[in-house]
């Protein structure tokens, strides 16, 4: 299994921890490997996370207000977005072409 990010989620991941960075050293680094340590426990179980909308599954970042959206495409784990929780909830949605 791989992990492959929509550009538009690649963006935000990259701003989001070029933020954290900017406002504490060092926290983005540790934003970026609380996603790398989900991913991985996606790759292992992807279908252990609830699904959110159709086929789009919700894995919630523990310390961060963070949710990594994505569904499982055969063997792959496609990441549509790095989603605030508290912000604008399915700014995301123009990016699933509808499903």
């Amino acid at each position: 299994m791989r992990v492959d990010f929509d550009p538009a989620a690649q963006a935000e991941f990259d701003a989001v921890k070029r933020q954290y960075e900017l406002n504490n050293e060092g926290l983005g680094n540790e934003f970026a490997e609380s996603v790398r340590q989900g991913l991985r426990r996606v790759m292992s179980q992807p279908l252990s996370c609830p699904v959110e909308v159709s086929v789009y599954r919700r894995l919630v970042l523990k310390r961060f207000p963070y949710k990594v959206m994505y569904c499982v495409v055969a063997d792959c784990v496609y990441v549509v977005a790095i989603a605030h929780m508290r912000r604008e909830q399915n700014y995301w949605y123009s990016r699933t072409g509808g499903q």
